[in-house]
């Protein structure tokens, strides 16, 4: 299997859309209240937009108001790595795809607290949904 972290940039300019390239390798943000992910609520599993590791359950999901996907816990902890992000003069936890390293969002501490407490913030860009009768 080969090590997606070492794939040079022009495979995921190749590979991935404009925004999605904007998003994932540039660490980009999408619009807030835009991502066609946002107002999903069918059952199934978002994966990496860029390797298609699997991320968050449907289950997971719930809505923030933030404008963006939130999931209060990942299908498995280690699918995604957290890295300080200290950009825009701002201390956040940026959550990235173990796999291939795409920027798929950040990581906050005012998710639901009956749960984890967690809100993964995450961009529609860096995510694919499969349903879960598919």
């Amino acid at each position: 299997m080969e090590d997606l972290k070492k794939m040079p940039e022009s495979y995921w300019k190749e590979k991935l859309t404009p925004e999605q390239y904007r998003v994932c390798r540039l660490k980009g943000t999408e619009q807030a209240f835009t991502g066609p992910l946002y107002h999903n609520h069918a059952k199934g599993v978002y994966e990496c937009v860029a390797c298609g590791q699997s991320l968050f359950s449907s289950e997971a999901k719930f809505e923030s108001g933030s404008g963006w996907p939130s999931f209060d816990d990942p299908v498995n902890r280690e699918h995604v790595e957290l890295h300080q992000d200290n950009s825009y003069g701002m201390r956040r936890t940026e959550v990235v795809c173990k796999n291939c390293g795409s920027h798929l969002g950040h990581l906050f501490e005012d998710g639901p607290r009956a749960t984890t407490g967690l809100r993964y913030c995450i961009n529609s860009a860096s995510l694919n949904f499969k349903p879960e009768n598919s």
